[in-house]
């Protein structure tokens, strides 16, 4: 009898190789290891994609604003856009997964990152502009979606590893589009067009792979509608060994808006979310208005960023380990509050410890990743969970980054931005100790 490895050693390699435990009254299912590296190759190549569209723009915004004419309310408004986006699009994802399978929507997802992306640069005003950053980022949300129902479907014994694995290029990503953009945009002629634009070619290769595994989106297909019904569709094993393995037979009925533990989630994934997105979206005006080069601020940006590559890795394998996730959730509060404090006192001054802090604080993201898994027993609820927690929780997240953009216009400084940015942080830290509990969505169901 064959023995996964522990978690405490899993490696990419080890984790997508890893079998798939047997369903109940069936044969036991073994991925083929060559797809189980392709597998976990496409995710970290999607991740690294799920969030240049919004960190290459930060360092651009003031060249962006003044060649499209934007005030500050209306940068306000595109900084708003993600979450926006990541709401109403991210609510279609477990119908369209449904239907067509998450590994052939994750292949539409990076497909529209790319077209988004490529023609966001030959916008002549902020209507177009806009247009073309809601293609990419309706790619960005459903990919958001389904990530975590595809690392508990293929690697159902390795949702720590595997989370980790994708948040960290998750963070890789987010780190290169901040510190290259500015490099690249000078490199490239100066104009911040070519700047953006060519973020479109890393999203056209993380299409290689996801074109192979969406070839299996039938077998994926019939999966999925196994887990929205909770029976065996045909009533009969339809094995491949390629194929997912189904989720089993019966499963409880979850009533997902009547669930504490999901509120809690999304309250906690929305704060987080917040944070993030006033992070990546004004952070280098804040560097930049104390004096900081626009370069440098782009690089403090990537530094915010770049804290999340081992931190993302290491944190949910610390936080599968944990019956209570909440000390975690503090614990990235208080970084979050001590870097906002510093930003008001000095920010020019302290700027790059105050980068390494709320760069700290924004791993939220990824423990929030890792609790959704944590808090589901079953390939149904993490799919319900998901999509609850992250659409609720970006729509909760929509008004942050565009009060932020109105009281700057307003007041003519960061004093009271900053003082919102750290009240933000209480109910994050609330609502994270909420949904850390040892418990799961099934059970209130």
């Amino acid at each position: 009898m064959h023995t996964p490895p522990s978690d405490d050693l899993a490696t990419p390699e080890t984790a997508a190789s890893a079998p798939r435990p047997a369903e109940p009254g069936g044969p036991r299912r073994v991925a083929s290891p060559w797809r189980g590296r392709v597998m976990a190759a496409g995710l970290m190549l999607a991740a690294l994609n799920l969030r240049p569209a919004v960190t290459s723009l930060g360092p651009l915004l003031e060249e962006v604003r003044d060649d499209l004419g934007m005030s500050g309310t209306v940068a306000g408004v595109l900084t708003s856009v993600p979450p926006a986006c990541f709401a109403l699009f991210g609510l279609a994802a477990p119908r369209l997964a449904r239907r067509w399978g998450p590994g052939a929507i994750v292949c539409a997802g990076l497909a529209a990152i790319a077209a988004g992306l490529l023609l966001r640069p030959f916008a002549g005003g902020t209507v177009v502009f806009l247009a073309a950053s809601a293609l990419a980022l309706a790619g960005i949300a459903v990919s958001n979606i389904l990530m975590p129902v595809i690392v508990k479907r293929w690697f159902p014994d390795r949702v720590g590893a595997m989370t980790g694995l994708y948040s960290m290029g998750l963070s890789l990503g987010t780190a290169a589009a901040a510190a290259a953009t500015v490099p690249m945009t000078d490199a490239l002629g100066g104009s911040w067009r070519s700047g953006l634009g060519v973020w479109a070619l890393l999203a056209a290769v993380a299409l290689v792979p996801w074109l192979f595994l969406a070839r299996t989106g039938a077998s994926a297909t019939e999966a999925s509608a196994t887990e929205a019904s909770g029976t065996d569709a045909g009533g009969t094993d339809a094995d491949t060994d390629d194929a997912p393995a189904p989720a089993p037979a019966a499963a409880p009925a979850i009533r997902i808006t009547r669930s504490p533990l999901a509120w809690a989630m999304a309250v906690f994934f929305g704060f987080q979310a917040t944070a993030a997105y006033i992070s990546m979206g004004w952070m280098p005006q804040i560097f930049r208005d104390a004096g900081v080069s626009a370069s440098t601020s782009g690089l403090l940006l990537a530094v915010m960023m770049a804290m999340g590559v081992p931190l993302a890795f290491v944190l949910p394998r610390i936080a599968a380990r944990l019956r209570h996730q909440g000390v975690l959730v503090v614990v990235l509060g208080v970084f979050g509050l001590t870097g906002y404090a510093g930003l008001w006192l000095a920010p020019a001054e302290g700027a790059w410890a105050w980068a390494v802090l709320l760069g700290i604080a924004n791993c939220a993201f990824p423990l929030a990743l890792t609790m959704i898994g944590m808090r589901t027993r079953t390939h149904a609820g993490v799919v319900r969970l998901s999509a609850f927690a992250q659409s609720v929780g970006y729509l909760l997240s929509i008004p942050g980054p565009l009060l932020v953009g109105v009281l700057y216009q307003h007041s003519g400084g960061w004093g009271q931005p900053l003082a919102l940015m750290a009240g933000f942080m209480v109910p994050q830290i609330v609502a994270g100790v909420l949904a850390g509990r040892d418990r799961h969505i099934e059970d209130e169901g």
